[in-house]
């Protein structure tokens, strides 16, 4: 169910349920950050996102275009050619994936001095 039909409460967090309700999961945000640095096809994409099956990514691209945060433009050449980029609102979000971003590099330099 996308951010748009669902209904949220009005608790204090709710703003943060539905933000995450969008972006949340394991490969949305990775995907939103990729897709940050410049539009890409399908395959380059995969390629940078270890691990995820072409099913899954299919997937979350549907579910990102159906948020409005990604755009998915058809080429009409031969073979056919799928470029995905961000939308105007999906660029909104990258202060928030580049912060994210951050915060995970520090957590990897913390767990790496620890070990």
């Amino acid at each position: 169910m996308t951010g748009k039909t669902k209904r949220y409460d009005c608790a204090p967090g709710c703003p943060v349920e539905a933000a995450l309700d969008v972006i949340g999961g394991k490969w949305k945000a990775v995907i939103l950050y990729h897709l940050g640095k410049g539009g890409l096809r399908f395959g380059a994409l995969q390629r940078r996102l270890n691990g995820i099956t072409a099913r899954m990514l299919t997937r979350q691209l549907r579910e990102l275009e159906a948020d409005g945060l990604v755009v998915r433009t058809v080429h009409a050449v031969v073979p056919p050619r799928v470029d995905y980029a961000l939308s105007a609102d999906g660029a909104t979000l990258q202060p928030v994936i580049d912060t994210l971003y951050a915060w995970g590099k520090l957590r990897q330099e913390k767990a790496a001095q620890a070990a």
